[in-house]
């Protein structure tokens, strides 16, 4: 089973940056497409990010786009959030997720559907101030 720990979540203030990284251990993700996810207070998680198994495909969320990037390193089994011009809105507590593999590798392409993905991290927390 894979385990997935989130980290580098805080308090900024709107207009600041800030980078996630998602640590995988148990199983290697570098075959596993992955995923960033939110859940704000009273509203349900909503997907954020993904990126296929090989990180040559990405896609984002409306809300985010142009602002965050998605990104892994399959070497070191782990995946990267980076937020730029952080809003109010954004504040969440954010979850890293992985997809386990049971798709030849030519496919090759990010999940954007929640019920797809198979584990989950514990969350971090990004608080964004106006």
């Amino acid at each position: 089973q894979v385990h997935l720990v989130e980290s580098g979540g805080g308090l900024v203030q709107a207009g600041d940056s800030l980078g996630l990284s998602c640590g995988a251990s148990g199983r290697t993700i570098s075959n596993y497409a992955m995923g960033w996810f939110r859940q704000a207070p009273a509203k349900e998680r909503e997907f954020v990010a993904a990126i296929s198994w090989s990180g040559g495909k990405t896609a984002y969320a409306d809300s985010v786009k142009g602002r965050f990037t998605i990104s892994r390193d399959n070497v070191e089994d782990t995946v990267f959030l980076q937020m730029n011009n952080l809003k109010p809105e954004d504040t969440a507590v954010y979850y890293c997720s992985a997809e386990a593999r049971t798709k030849p590798l030519y496919s090759d392409y990010p999940v954007l559907t929640e019920f797809e993905y198979d584990y989950w991290g514990q969350g971090t927390q990004v608080t964004v101030s106006s």
